[in-house]
C-alpha cells in the first residue's frame, strides 16, 4: 500500500505521465469539464474537498511553470486568491474571462474536480521540469 502523496490511483498515474508545458486544471464542483477531457472527480459533497487542500497535494508532487486564473477571482474571491497565488511567490499568474478559461480546459491534460463551492477557484496549471 502505498505510504504518502495522492492515493487516488488514476490521479497519481496522471500525474506521473505529465510532461514540460501540459496543462492541467483545478476546478470547483460546477466547473464545466469539456469533452475528451478526462475528469478525475473527487467532489463527495458541497465544500468537500475544499480546493485548497487539493491543490496543495497536488503541488507536492508537481514542478509548476504556469498559472492561469479567471480575472473574477480578484474581487469574487479574494481570499482564495491571495490563498492561491501564496502557493505560487515566483511566479506571475496570467489572468483571462472566466468564459475563456472554459475554452482553455479543453487542451488540458485532464482535470481535477474539487467540491469547492466558491466563487471561480479555477485554476489551470502548466508543468514545468524540476532540472
Amino acid at each position: 500500500m502505498k505510504k504518502q502523496g495522492i492515493l487516488q490511483a488514476r490521479l497519481a498515474g496522471l500525474i506521473a505521465s505529465l510532461g514540460h508545458k501540459d496543462t492541467f486544471l483545478i476546478g470547483d464542483a460546477g466547473m464545466p469539464i469539456p469533452k475528451g477531457v478526462e475528469c478525475i472527480d473527487l467532489a463527495v459533497t458541497a465544500g468537500l474537498p475544499e480546493f485548497l487542500p487539493v491543490l496543495d497535494a497536488v503541488l507536492s508532487e508537481v514542478c509548476v511553470e504556469g498559472i492561469t486564473l479567471a480575472e473574477e477571482i480578484k474581487t469574487e474571491n479574494k481570499r482564495l486568491h491571495t490563498e492561491i497565488c501564496g502557493r505560487f511567490p515566483k511566479l506571475v499568474p496570467e489572468y483571462v474571462p472566466h468564459t475563456k478559461l472554459k475554452e482553455m480546459s479543453a487542451g488540458c491534460r485532464f482535470a481535477i474536480r474539487t467540491g469547492e463551492f466558491s466563487p471561480y477557484p479555477n485554476l489551470l496549471l502548466r508543468a514545468g521540469v524540476v532540472f
